[in-house]
């Protein structure tokens, strides 16, 4: 019989945690609750969630400030779920440990969809190595080389490193100027249309139908999310 993954809701809203307890209920999740940063802390050290779900606006903490916390030690999945929506609010809150943002008013749908991804990946990581495989896509890390349907793909240094980095990432969305950061190095920080013309090179090379990518998937004004 399998366990089933606990989901820790953080949110003070006592309408919005009986909605996702409901909905994560049913679809056969164990729900744990917290309408405190301090509640949460203690809720998350003793149920040992597989996935926090996080709303920003709690009443004794900031949940950025609460996220910053858990990340000393809690290395699972955390997904934003706030009525902030701001491009900056975003960024902050990927750019410091979240692994998805979601806005209210949200569908539950979609948010399921977010979650089982997160789960799924997160269990993928353990012991998979330098070898990743998404669909017919193959990527060794180590011998730095691409195969598509057992082809061998032609990657600059560049655009391999760039693959790279969103592959280990997979499911979490990558914002711009991490993506830069890291590939290019801090004077390229604002060099967005620069991305996007890699991007652009490596859907060609690596997706199935380049105008539709299932592999590269673009979040409108923030970055990037990596995976099927």
């Amino acid at each position: 019989m399998n366990i089933p993954d606990t989901i820790l809701i953080i949110d003070d809203e006592v309408q919005i945690r009986r909605l996702l307890e409901i909905t994560l209920s049913s679809n056969g999740f164990k729900i744990s609750e917290a309408a405190t940063g301090k509640e949460a802390l203690v809720e998350a050290a003793t149920q040992h969630p597989s996935i926090i779900i996080l709303d920003l606006g709690l009443p004794d903490i900031d949940g950025l400030e609460l996220m910053k916390k858990l990340r000393e030690w809690y290395q699972k999945p955390i997904i934003i779920l706030s009525v902030r929506n701001s491009e900056e609010d975003i960024i902050h809150a990927l750019d410091n440990g979240a692994n998805d943002y979601l806005t209210k008013p949200f569908r539950t749908g979609e948010l399921l969809a977010r979650i089982r991804t997160a789960l799924r990946l997160s269990q993928d990581k353990t012991g998979t190595g330098s070898l990743l495989l998404f669909g017919s896509l193959f990527i060794d890390l180590a011998g730095h080389t691409v195969r598509k349907n057992n082809i061998l793909l032609k990657l600059t240094a560049t655009e391999f490193s760039l693959l790279a980095l969103m592959a280990r990432n997979s499911g979490k969305v990558l914002t711009h100027q991490y993506l830069l950061k890291e590939v290019w190095g801090y004077t390229y920080l604002t060099q967005t249309q620069y991305l996007r013309v890699f991007v652009a090179q490596l859907r060609k090379k690596i997706e199935d139908d380049p105008t539709h990518p299932s592999l590269i998937i673009t979040e409108s004004g923030i970055g990037y999310r990596f995976g099927e």
